[in-house]
């Protein structure tokens, strides 16, 4: 039987503009909330940071 994985692949989207700007990974275990990181948005129209939140 396969082991589930504790880290996975996750993208991050802007709030604003909704373009998928950033992929990182995450504890599944520790962190079972779905990730939240101000990052810079050079996509769309934003040009700024803002709110980047995991995408499913």
């Amino acid at each position: 039987m396969a082991r589930k994985e504790a880290r996975i692949i996750v993208t991050l989207a802007c709030t604003d503009c909704k373009s998928r700007n950033y992929v990182t990974s995450k504890n599944r275990i520790k962190q079972q909330a779905r990730l939240e990181l101000q990052k810079y948005c050079s996509r769309g129209t934003c040009q700024k940071h803002t709110l980047h939140r995991e995408a499913k």
